[in-house]
C-alpha cells in the first residue's frame, strides 16, 4: 500500500535544498517569493547558493542538508532547487527512519527521479515529480504547470487532458504511476531503487541526449523486462536531442514507437512532462487512470 504524505496547509514550511547540481540563490528568489505568497513559510538549506565544482556542495554537505530537512518534523515538503547530477552519490547514505514517522512531499524531477524511485521502492511513499525552483522565473509562476503544483500541494487530485498523437495506441489503463527521466530510470537498473514495472503506468522524458543513446536506453529497459508487462506507457518531451555526424536515421518518437510496437498496452506520446516549460506535476506511486483516445489523452489521479 502506497502512503501519501499529508497535504499542506497555510503556514506550513517548505524547505528548498539542492541535493545535486549547483544553483545560485538569485535563480530561486522568485520561487521563494511566490511560495510565501501562496501562504507557506520557506526554509532555505545551506546547499542553495553553495558550490563545489559542478555540485551544490561536497557529497557529505549535500547529504547532510537533505538529511536535516528529512528529519525536521516542522518541514512539510522539500522542494529540490534543481536536478543535474549527484543524487546517486548520496542516496545510500540517507537515513529515512525519521521521515517514515513524519512523511512529507519530496518535489523535483530530472536527477531527482532517483529519489522518487527510492521512496517508492524502499518506503512505499508517494512523491511529486514536478517543476523546480527555476521554473517560477520570468513570470512563469502563473502558468498552468506551476499552478498545478500549487493544487497538488493543497491535496487536490490532479487530472490532465492533452492532445492526441499519430503514434498513440488507444486504450485504457489503471495502475500506480511511476517513472521520470529515462537516463535515471536506466541508470537505476540492477539497484535496489529500480522500479518494478509490472501493472504500472510508466512515464519517461529526457533532455540533451544523442538519439542513439535514447535507443540504447530503451533497449536496456526492454532487455531488463521493464517494458513487457506495463499497464500503460506515457512518453513525455525529449528535448534538445542531438544526432551524430552520420545520422541515426529515426527520431526519438519513431524509435520508441518501434520499440514498443509489439506490446498491447495503451501508449501516448508528447505528454506535457519534460525539461521544458510543459511539465505537469505527477504524483509518483499514486494510482492513476490513463485513457488514450482517438482525439485526446486523459490522465487522472484516482
Amino acid at each position: 500500500m502506497i502512503q501519501k504524505p499529508p497535504s499542506l496547509r497555510k503556514g506550513d514550511t517548505i524547505a528548498i535544498v539542492c541535493p545535486a547540481g549547483y544553483m545560485s540563490v538569485e535563480k530561486a528568489a522568485t520561487c521563494i517569493k511566490v511560495l510565501k505568497e501562496w501562504g507557506y513559510e520557506v526554509q532555505v538549506g545551506k546547499t542553495l547558493g553553495s558550490q563545489f565544482h559542478y555540485f551544490s556542495g561536497t557529497d557529505e554537505e549535500r547529504r547532510m542538508d537533505l538529511q536535516l530537512m528529512l528529519d525536521d518534523p516542522s518541514v512539510k515538503a522539500i522542494l529540490c532547487g534543481r536536478g543535474g547530477y549527484g543524487m546517486s552519490r548520496i542516496i545510500d547514505a540517507l537515513d529515512f527512519s525519521k521521515f517514515r514517522k513524519s512523511p512529507k512531499w519530496i518535489i523535483g524531477y530530472s536527477d531527482i527521479t532517483l529519489l522518487h524511485a527510492h521512496l517508492y521502492t524502499q518506503l512505499k511513499m508517494a512523491s511529486l515529480h514536478s517543476p523546480m525552483a527555476a521554473a517560477f522565473n520570468d513570470g512563469e509562476y502563473s502558468n498552468e504547470y506551476i499552478q498545478s503544483l500549487k493544487k497538488a500541494l493543497k491535496g487536490n487530485k490532479l487530472s490532465y487532458t492533452t492532445q492526441s498523437h499519430p503514434f498513440n495506441r488507444p486504450g485504457k489503463a489503471s495502475g500506480e504511476l511511476i517513472g521520470g527521466n529515462l537516463s535515471l530510470v536506466s541508470h537505476m537498473i540492477g539497484s535496489k531503487s529500480s522500479y518494478a514495472t509490472k501493472g504500472k503506468i510508466l512515464f519517461l522524458e529526457d533532455v540533451g541526449e544523442y538519439i542513439y543513446n535514447i535507443d540504447r536506453m530503451m533497449i536496456q529497459l526492454e532487455r531488463s523486462g521493464m517494458l513487457s508487462q506495463l499497464a500503460g506507457l506515457i512518453i513525455g518531451g525529449f528535448t534538445d536531442m542531438k544526432d551524430t555526424v552520420i545520422p541515426f536515421g529515426a527520431t526519438v518518437t519513431e524509435l520508441i514507437h518501434e520499440r514498443v510496437s509489439k506490446y498491447k498496452y495503451p501508449v501516448c506520446f508528447d505528454f506535457p512532462v519534460s525539461h521544458s516549460r510543459e511539465n505537469y506535476p505527477l504524483k509518483v506511486g499514486v494510482k492513476h487512470e490513463l485513457i488514450v483516445g482517438k482525439t485526446s489523452v486523459k490522465l487522472r489521479e484516482q
